[in-house]
């Protein structure tokens, strides 16, 4: 259970909301990418996350924050086309692309992006 006394104090994690998405753009840096995908058990990026990684952030510092997470994983799935689209995408990111793939990128998720309806197979 989230304890709230425990965030108020805690300085590092005043920097993440309770799903542990960066509440400030500023902070992100491709070390804290690398510490987050170690905690969520992805372990070491290989170039295809840092390609979906940067491909969320450029998305979103050209268009804002997406108002379909349906869009934006469009989006990916054409840049991975061959690879083998939507498949390779979870392979990369187990618990979504759009929403463990924002966090990495320390953009705001689309809305959305959580609903288990939506495929998060974790």
């Amino acid at each position: 259970m989230l304890d709230i006394n425990q965030i108020i104090n805690d300085e590092a994690r005043g920097r993440f909301d309770p799903e542990g998405h960066m509440s400030d753009l500023d902070h992100w840096s491709p070390l804290v990418a690398t510490k987050l995908a170690i905690q969520e058990g992805i372990g070491e990026l290989t170039e295809a996350h840092w390609h979906v990684i940067y491909a969320l952030r450029n998305q979103y510092r050209e268009n804002g924050r997406s108002a379909s997470a349906r869009k934006v994983l469009h989006m990916l799935e054409q840049d991975f086309a061959d690879e083998g689209g939507r498949r390779y995408l979870y392979e990369l990111f187990p618990k979504g692309p759009i929403n463990q793939g924002s966090r990495l990128a320390g953009v705001p998720v689309p809305p959305y992006a959580s609903d288990p309806s939506f495929g998060w197979a974790g």
